[in-house]
């Protein structure tokens, strides 16, 4: 019975996100975790910012770093929107945890499950162009939405 009440002791003990007695607090292995993806998400920059740079360039620049657009749209005699796709998978893994409870019939384990799942992301990138001298050259974009940037 010893073995088991110390068991017990660890599993709340060991709960990354709680502790007895106080409120809320992050284990130093979360708080790292959450500082590499905010560095992350700043290292890697706003969509916006990369569009900005296409400003004042034929289209073709966008279509060689990117790929052919999924749709063109013709919005007068002389402006069209280039619109690109981009699909993000995340795949989202499960959790299990349980704890040790003493009832009437004994010490019993009892276990919590959350199911892993995948979630998809879909983001639209649209740029604006205008016909001068035969080609076609970006004017302006579309904000992308929060979480595609």
């Amino acid at each position: 019975m010893q073995a088991i009440t110390t068991t017990a002791a660890l599993a709340v003990r060991d709960t990354p996100w709680k502790r007895p007695g106080s409120i809320m607090f992050f284990s130093k292995s979360l708080r790292a975790l959450a500082c590499i993806a905010a560095a992350t998400l700043f290292i890697a920059g706003c969509a916006s910012d990369t569009m900005k740079n296409y400003i004042g360039q034929p289209v073709e620049s966008v279509i060689i770093d990117y790929g052919p657009p999924t749709n063109v749209l013709d919005l007068n005699w002389n402006e069209r929107a280039y619109q690109w796709r981009k699909i993000s998978t995340n795949v989202v893994a499960g959790t299990s945890s349980g704890e040790i409870r003493d009832t009437r019939r004994g010490m019993r384990y009892e276990e919590y499950s959350t199911p892993g799942y995948v979630e998809e992301q879909e983001c639209f990138y649209t740029f604006y162009a205008r016909m001068q001298h035969g080609r076609w050259y970006i004017t302006n974009f579309r904000q992308p939405k929060l979480e595609c940037e």
